[in-house]
């Protein structure tokens, strides 16, 4: 015997997931003794923020399901705008939350509230389990849309009395069924690649979901295609490759005839799908995902599908002076970004900081990025060799991502180097969850920008009001501190000859252990993305 909670637990081992991140609350007791019998670890947080963005970021890393456990009421409202990350991220998110008992319903038990109507807007899928037996085919529906494009998150609560004891059921979860684009469609863009003068392809998040990157490499190969990225593209392609560009994507709207987006929304990062005046092609993995404030061509179906098409359908074709002029420019603006991240300027400039940083990430390092300015120029100067190396906030912005997915980075790849990359604005939101790094014995480098403002709003509203409100920081804060107080290490650092040398301790240390780096608050990071 067991009950619906053994069920829900049996549907997502079934498809890898052995990690359920949670906060404690007796609302979800059955979940966790379903866990325990079927062998599932339970890695606990803070906060239910951190949780679920772990549970988002295990996702991200393994291109498995990832498990949050929140327990009723506030357990679940405190992991929405985590949930919310994943629903823009396209994150196959397993959300399975606590209840208030039936019986009682409407008489004002602890924690009473409908949680279906907070969580449908931002899921694929919301729905209360009320039945014990049928449970079990529920969640593993449930887990299946999660996994099928477009992904994303799914929520489902239980009320306490649902767990009654019934046979342990047999789930299977059914896999995403493979969608092939038009041929004609695929035949139309080929020919047009190959007319291109101009053309450039931009790879997104999607593309690392459908594990497209061969497909990826094949296509641009073929095609002498040069390509850039954001998000979880960003690895698909080492850097070196010779396709591989990153620093002169505003090329595209000055020269580039035809620009392909793959797997990625054509919104503010990319100027809402306006490169100038190339065309614009659109490859999606789902109809969800067609742009409806832009008029372009767009093809639907499986990424990695589309892309071996578009290569076996494209006769080879050279774009070789293109290519040499954008390797031109990318290698000035390479060198120019390398003398920005040598800097000696005092106050440190945050580019010294990656300069330092670039040179001690091994090609499986994992890096996380959570912060406004002081992520941006992660973006900017970090490179990473392989897919999954690069997490990021995605295009919601939610800050706070960042101990939570430094736990699943840390979880599920024990023996990388884990560096997650904070904004001083941004420590605070989740930094008393270092507690649960240090619990779980789990070794994270972190590093803070530190200018004591929040420098995203503070000089956009000089430049537009001449004066700023509520931007200012506690200046030299001292993080470090704080995480050497929950046990862990950290230090801070002033002078920009002293970055390395405290990189090097924080990776030796075997602890959590920040360095907490003083930057210059006048540093401006040169922002061109019109956010609305």
């Amino acid at each position: 015997m067991g009950h619906v909670g053994h069920g829900a637990v049996a549907a997502l081992t079934s498809v890898g997931t052995d990690v359920m991140f949670t906060l404690n609350g007796g609302h979800i007791w059955p979940l966790y003794e379903a866990a325990r019998d079927l062998g599932m670890a339970i890695v606990d947080t803070r906060h239910e923020q951190t949780a679920t963005f772990a549970a988002e970021a295990y996702a991200k890393l393994t291109r498995r399901p990832g498990l949050a456990a929140l327990t009723a009421g506030p357990g679940i409202t405190n992991g929405i705008s985590a949930v919310t990350s994943a629903h823009f991220n396209g994150s196959p998110l397993v959300v399975l939350g606590g209840r208030a008992p039936q019986m009682r319903w409407g008489s004002g038990s602890l924690q009473e509230l409908d949680h279906v109507p907070l969580l449908a807007p931002v899921t694929k899928a919301a729905r209360t389990i009320t039945d014990a037996e049928s449970g079990s085919l529920e969640i593993a529906d449930l887990v299946a849309t999660a996994m099928a494009p477009h992904r994303g998150p799914v929520f489902a609560d239980f009320p306490l009395d649902v767990f009654a004891p019934v046979p342990r059921p047999q789930v299977a979860v059914s896999p995403p069924e493979i969608v092939s684009a038009d041929p004609e469609s695929i035949a139309r863009v080929a020919q047009r690649l190959v007319a291109a003068q101009r053309p450039a392809i931009i790879v997104g998040s999607d593309v690392y979901w459908a594990g497209a990157w061969e497909a990826l490499t094949e296509l641009v190969e073929h095609v002498d295609l040069p390509c850039f990225a954001n998000g979880l593209g960003r690895g698909l392609l080492a850097p070196d490759h010779r396709c591989a560009f990153s620093r002169t994507r505003r090329m595209l709207s000055r020269e580039a005839d035809l620009v392909v987006v793959a797997g990625t929304p054509l919104d503010f990062r990319l100027g809402f799908g306006s490169f100038g005046d190339a065309e614009v092609v659109h490859l999606v993995d789902a109809e969800s995902q067609r742009a409806r404030h832009i008029d372009v061509d767009t093809i639907v179906g499986d990424l990695a599908v589309t892309m071996r098409e578009l290569a076996r359908c494209s006769p080879g074709a050279s774009h070789s002076a293109w290519m040499e002029r954008l390797r031109d420019l990318e290698t000035r603006a390479t060198h120019e970004d390398r003398e920005l991240m040598a800097s000696s300027a005092d106050p440190i400039a945050p580019s010294r900081v990656y300069g330092e940083l670039a040179r001690r990430l091994t090609p499986d390092s994992v890096v996380i990025c959570d912060g406004g300015d002081f992520a941006s120029y992660a973006g900017k100067f970090v490179e990473v060799p392989r897919p999954g190396g690069w997490l990021d906030t995605g295009p919601y912005g939610c800050l706070g991502n960042g101990m939570g997915y430094a736990l699943a980075g840390a979880v599920t790849r024990p023996s990388s180097p884990v560096v997650a990359l904070l904004g001083d604005g941004a420590a605070g939101f989740s930094l008393l969850d270092v507690d649960t790094l240090v619990r779980h014995r789990l070794p994270v480098v972190m590093i803070v920008g530190n200018n004591g403002i929040w420098g995203l709003e503070k000089h956009p509203m000089q430049a537009i009001y001449g004066w700023d409100v509520a931007c200012d920081l506690q200046p030299e804060c001292r993080y470090d501190e704080v995480v050497t107080a929950l046990g862990g290490a950290g230090e801070i650092v002033r002078d920009p000859g002293q970055i390395g040398p405290a990189l090097d301790r924080a990776l030796a240390s075997g602890v959590p252990y920040l360095v907490n780096v003083i930057t210059d608050p006048g540093d401006v990071y040169p922002r061109s993305s019109n956010l609305a």
